[in-house]
């Protein structure tokens, strides 16, 4: 009996191949996120039993707390596993790309590129055109970002000098972020830093349908190029070899990389560390190939990003803290030893 499921497109261009212990992890975590939404969506400031959640699922013209379940929770949850896909799919993607463990959004600058082009946007008076435009800035911030890294990375940069690059970027970033802020009137500074947190507070439904063409194009696009990852792992000689157009596919991977990193920031702020510690839990629990990594990656950052956000809902009632702190409270000191770990 075969332990891979193979997928071929009818054309042949497009071929995915599954080991089936990933896909019975893919099937587990999924359950797992499941069963911790529907949990989140009856915990609050008045816990609400799982009868009466199923009733407000099912039938919210006869339920009492249909309007706290429907446009309260629920658009909270549903961004919050959209973030935390998209950021954890971002970071594998960089990781395989640059060939080096510590990469992620936040850590090589790009998520720094979105927020300050976000903050930017808010002190500038960007929101008198409408906040649907915050993401498209914030895209733009990554994309520069992304580029300036590129051009370093078309110049010989290490992979180990390429990472403290991108922190010393980072830093720049975070230091004009800092200036704008100042310079900024007392109302832009504080939604500014809630949102620069990394926060889920008060989500509606307009963010969660506006973030899902994003996931909906951009995580299957990541699967069907997750095989390019493996060539590219080879490195550049091997990778031509097997086919590979290892520019463009470059080039197409960073591109991807940004567009799910940016939306993600765009909608839920500067979230340190997600697409860092994602991939890295993921490579624990499947075999190895960037195929099954993929969604792997995708629902361990959604599940990550799910419990911060219920932890900060529910650990300092009646405060509702962002998402972020707890986040960055884990995933800082994996960075840490992570760069012990390499180092040696």
């Amino acid at each position: 009996m075969s332990r891979s499921w193979v997928w071929r497109a009818v054309d042949g261009r497009l071929s995915l191949r599954l080991d089936r212990r990933t896909l019975t992890v893919a099937l587990l975590l999924a359950l797992a996120l499941f069963i911790s939404a529907l949990v989140s969506l009856g915990l609050g400031s008045q816990a609400t039993p799982p009868s009466a959640v199923l009733e407000a699922l099912l039938f919210p013209e006869r339920s009492d707390i249909a309007l706290i379940v429907h446009e309260i929770r629920l658009p909270r949850i549903m961004l919050a596993i959209l973030v935390g896909a998209c950021l954890g799919v971002a970071g594998l993607l960089l990781q395989g790309l640059v060939r080096n463990p510590l990469a992620s959004p936040d850590v090589i600058g790009i998520t720094g590129g979105a927020s300050l082009a976000a903050v930017a946007f808010l002190a500038l008076g960007g929101t008198a055109l409408g906040e649907a435009w915050l993401p498209l800035a914030a895209l733009v911030g990554a994309l520069l970002v992304a580029l300036a890294i590129l051009a370093l990375a078309g110049r010989g940069v290490t992979p180990a000098r390429l990472v403290l690059v991108g922190i010393g970027l980072a830093a720049a970033l975070g230091a004009a972020t800092t200036l704008i802020l100042v310079l900024s009137p007392d109302t832009t500074a504080m939604q500014a830093y809630v949102w620069l947190t990394g926060s889920l507070y008060a989500a509606q439904w307009r963010e969660v349908a506006a973030l899902a063409p994003w996931a909906a194009l951009g995580l299957p696009l990541a699967l069907g190029l997750a095989r390019h990852l493996d060539a590219l792992a080879l490195g550049d000689d091997l990778a031509t070899g097997l086919g590979s157009a290892v520019r463009g596919t470059r080039l197409s991977l960073l591109l991807l990389a940004v567009a799910l990193s940016g939306a993600a920031v765009a909608f839920a702020g500067g979230l340190s560390f997600l697409g860092l510690l994602a991939p890295h839990i993921a490579r624990r629990l499947v075999a190895r190939g960037h195929t099954g990594l993929v969604p792997a990656s995708a629902l361990v950052g959604a599940l990550i990003l799910l419990h911060a956000d219920l932890l900060g809902r529910l650990a300092f009632l009646p405060r509702d803290l962002p998402a972020g702190i707890f986040v960055a409270g884990i995933g800082a000191p994996f960075f840490v030893y992570l760069l012990y770990r390499w180092r040696t």
